[in-house]
């Protein structure tokens, strides 16, 4: 249930700190309106309550996990809403961030 939990929590997570940065990409750089802007900036702060839930106590962990959460995510977020098409290295290196993320977060560890 741990491990389920983590991983709700890190899509989550991913969805509220790219979804705000793509918000203020789009207000920025694509000339929408300043609110969007706005709205990216509440859902970065949204990510970081979001991440604060994780169970693993450490921050230096969590954040570090989150990273390649952050980099899979960022390259599915791309695909569906702005079309980019990654290529087979930006996949070799999502899915190699996705089993560090493993390995960091649900390695076993004594005590």
């Amino acid at each position: 249930m741990t491990i389920l939990k983590s991983v709700v929590l890190f899509a989550l997570a991913a969805a509220a700190e790219i979804g705000g940065a793509w918000l203020i990409w789009q207000s920025v750089r694509e000339d929408r309106a300043w609110w969007w802007a706005g709205l990216g900036v509440v859902a970065l702060g949204i990510y970081g309550f979001v991440a604060a839930f994780q169970p693993d106590a450490n921050f230096g962990r969590v954040l570090a996990a989150y990273g390649g959460v952050f980099i899979a995510g960022s390259l599915a977020w791309g695909m569906v809403l702005d079309g980019f098409r990654p290529d087979r290295w930006d996949l070799v290196g999502a899915a190699v961030c996705l089993i560090g993320v493993a390995v960091i977060m649900f390695a076993p560890r004594q005590g």
